[in-house]
Order: structure tokens, then sequence, then C-alpha cells
């Protein structure tokens, strides 16, 4: 019924869009020319036929919103464009006016979406008053299951309600504890089946690692003749460091354990700030550059900068820039001594220019060149990697990303250098941390508190 319903005011939009727009274009809503009557027909039928391929009408519960209104933008605009191509292959295209063509596209177009919009926004707000749900009941071990509720308890907008949990790890066993976070737990799995059918339970959950294939053919078993939606939600937690999706490879579901934590659309924002930032920040700091450089070269002989092989995104090296602070010396290979409080290697200028960090300034370059960003872990000497990768567990995953000027480590005080594996599995900590939690508004804060904390740190020697 509700699609039924949906479908028909989306047609309505494309016929009120067209109307609308003969308005602003001459002033009336009466009177289409045929051309103009032949393509609003001919785009209702489309949007009829097109919109339920795209899933414009499927449930929206659950799936993120601006996927959702991107699939129905590009829907529009693929009847939009199938509109006229129709109009060329009839040579009507002189008869119709570009500016009403332009007007109708986006008016029915917005209409559309500010509908869908709207109805998505007051169906979360019914939710979240206990409305319109779907009962959910989990089947898993305690800890992924309590990760579940935390996560629905979160999203509590998306409409589903957790009624009970079936616990795996006591099975056919009785049960130390009577619920988890409050919710009924269950270990008979008769019990748990007919609990579900009684209480006509929506979905089941199995929250269950890889291995668990007899488990999983179990309840699927069990629930073969219910009309209860099964998913699957793989524990894959003791696996990989990041989350986990779902991608087509040669036509085959692939759970991605190890690679790229972020899809690059959802990175686009941060790849042009980083950019914009960094050019604004080179063109108004050259003064500051060209006085810095003079103080180097008077204080000591030898360059102005310091370039060193760092690793970079999936652990492609390059070079980072950096304001020399040392007098030029030269370490045994693959020994790379960290400077120390007092050290004899740093120049009464390098000193001033590694307590405030303005010896990082050159790393904007980097920026722009493409190799770093402004926030993210931030890179260490090969060496270091070499010696820490074996010691500190997810030490490399840093490297699934950008590097950074700054960082939400750094920011936390992590900063400077690291002489036990404690210290730096401190560190790395806080660069998953980052990674898991990624957004651009996150970026923007870690920005922020460096500007408000400063440079400053009392470990950078």
């Amino acid at each position: 019924m509700f699609r039924n319903t949906a479908r028909a005011f989306d047609a309505l939009f494309v016929i009120a869009g067209g109307l609308l727009a003969h308005g602003a274009r001459y002033s009336t809503a009466i009177g289409l020319e045929d051309t103009q009557r032949l393509l609003v027909a001919f785009n209702c039928a489309l949007v009829l036929l097109l919109f339920p391929v795209f899933g414009i009408y499927e449930t929206w519960r659950g799936k993120p919103l601006p996927t959702m209104l991107a699939r129905v933008a590009a829907a529009w605009l693929v009847v939009v464009v199938s509109g006229l191509m129709l109009v060329f292959t009839l040579h009507r295209a002189d008869s119709i006016s570009r500016l009403w063509f332009v007007y109708s596209t986006l008016i029915s177009g917005a209409l559309i979406l500010a509908t869908k919009l709207i109805a998505h926004l007051l169906l979360r707000v019914a939710r979240r008053r206990g409305l319109n749900y779907r009962t959910v009941a989990l089947v898993g071990a305690p800890g992924f299951t309590r990760t579940l509720l935390v996560h629905l308890e979160q999203r509590a907008h998306a409409g589903f309600k957790p009624v009970c949990v079936f616990d795996t790890t006591h099975a056919e066993r009785d049960l130390p504890h009577a619920s988890i976070n409050g919710l009924p737990t269950l270990a008979d799995v008769n019990a748990f089946v007919q609990k579900v059918r009684e209480e006509h339970i929506n979905e089941v959950w199995l929250a269950l690692p890889l291995s668990e294939e007899h488990t999983i053919y179990r309840f699927t078993r069990a629930f073969q003749n219910d009309f209860v939606n099964l998913r699957f939600i793989p524990d894959t937690r003791s696996l990989a460091l990041f989350n986990h999706s779902l991608v087509d490879v040669l036509g085959l579901p692939t759970i991605s354990l190890t690679g790229m934590p972020i899809p690059t659309p959802q990175m686009w924002p941060k790849l042009v700030f980083d950019r914009v930032l960094a050019l604004t920040a080179l063109t108004l700091l050259m003064p500051l550059f060209a006085v810095i450089a003079v103080a180097i070269k008077l204080n000591s002989q030898g360059p102005v900068f310091f370039r060193q092989k760092r690793k970079g995104i999936d652990g492609r090296t390059f070079d980072i820039y950096k304001f020399r602070s040392m007098t030029v010396h030269r370490e045994a290979a693959g020994v790379v001594t960290q400077a120390s409080q007092h050290d004899a290697r740093v120049t009464k200028v390098g000193a001033f220019l590694r307590r405030t960090s303005l010896d990082e300034l050159p790393q904007f370059f980097n920026v722009l060149l493409g190799q770093m960003s402004v926030v993210g872990p931030r890179p260490h000497a090969l060496e270091h990697d070499d010696l820490y990768k074996d010691l500190v567990y997810g030490y490399m995953h840093r490297y699934r990303i950008k590097p950074g000027i700054t960082g939400w480590a750094q920011v936390n005080g992590y900063r400077g250098a690291t002489r036990t594996v404690e210290k730096m599995e401190t560190r790395v900590k806080f660069d998953l941390f980052y990674i898991h939690n990624w957004s651009f508004w996150f970026d923007i804060k870690i920005v922020l508190i460096t500007l408000v904390k400063g440079f400053v740190g009392r470990n950078a020697y």
C-alpha cells in the first residue's frame, strides 16, 4: 500500500514539475504544449517502471540516508536523459523550451527528493518514540551481541528493537546469567525457536564467527518454514582491525578484512580540504619560511631542509620534508637515533623549531603533492617501522590511510620520542581509533584542537 502510494506521488510530482515550470516560463501553468505533454507522460511512465528497478521503494530502514538519496537522484537522472533522447529521436527538440525543460527537471527532482527525505525523517522520529519498529532476536557470543546491542541503542532511529538473545557459548547448558543488557537470554535452541514463533519476532540476526558454519546451518534449517528475516552478521573482530565491508569481486561476495577502511567517495572532502589548506598555508607562511631559513643558515652549516624516507598510504615510500633542526651528521646504516633532552646534535634554532613544531611546516609540500594529509597517523622512520611492526599489534595498519601532519594521538599528548614499546602501543591505539571513527568533522575537530592547544609539546626535544 505504502509503495503504491509513493509511486503515485512520484508520478504526480513529474506532472506538477511540468506545470510549475510552464508557469515559471510562460506565467501560466495551463496549456502545456503537445511535446511537453508527451515528455511529461513519458517521464511519468519511466518513473513508474524504472524507480522500482533502482530499489527506490525498498525499505530505507538502517541504510545510509545519503546513499539512498543519491540512488533517487541517479534514477531521476536516467529518466530525464531517457526523455531527452526520446525528444531528439522524434525530432521535436526545437519545439521544447530549454528553460522549461531545466525548470521542470529541477522542480520535479526537488519534489521527489524532498518528499523522500521528509518521509524518512518522520519515520526516524516515530521509531525513536517506539513506533514502526521491527523486533530482532540475536544469536551469538555475549561479547559480540553486546556490541550489536550498543549499535542498536545508538541508532534507535533505524527502528530495530532487540527482544531476546541466544547465547551460543552456553548452548544446551544452564546459563550462569538470565539476561544480557537486560534482555532475556536463552541457551536451548528449541525454546529460542518457539519464542521467535510465539512472539512473531521479525528478524533473527546470526552474529557468529565465520567458522560457525554448522550453527548458521542449524538456525537456517530451524526457520526454513517461517517468514522470519535471517541476517548473518559475521564476527570478524579477531581477524582484522578495520570495519569490514562486503564487496563484489568477479561476481562473488567477499568480505574485505584489511583493505582501505574508508570508501574513496567519502574521502573526497578530506582530499579537497587537504589541498586547499596546504596551498593556503604555504602561501601565507612564505615570509615565515624565509625567516626560519635564514636563521637555520646563520646558526649552523648545512641545508635548510631535512629529507627522510617515510612510508605513506599502503606502504609507498616518499621523502618527508622538515626544517633541519640538527647539525649535519651521519649515522650507521639502518640506525636512526631519536632526539633526546639536551641532545648535542640539536642546534639552538632547531631546539626552538622542534618545541614549537615549526620544523614540521614544510610537510604542507607533502600534503600538496598528495603524499600526506593534514590529519592522520604520524609516519615514523623506516627503521622504526621495521622495529615496531612485529612488537605492536596493528602497527602497520596505520599506513592504510595517508599519514598526517597532526593526528588524534598528537592532540592527546602523544608526540615526540617513543622510547618504549608501551608508549608506541598507546600511540597506535589512538591512531587506530581515529581510523575506525574517521569522519570529515573529526578531522576538523583535530585541526581546531591543534590550533587551540598550540604546537608546543613537552615531549618534543
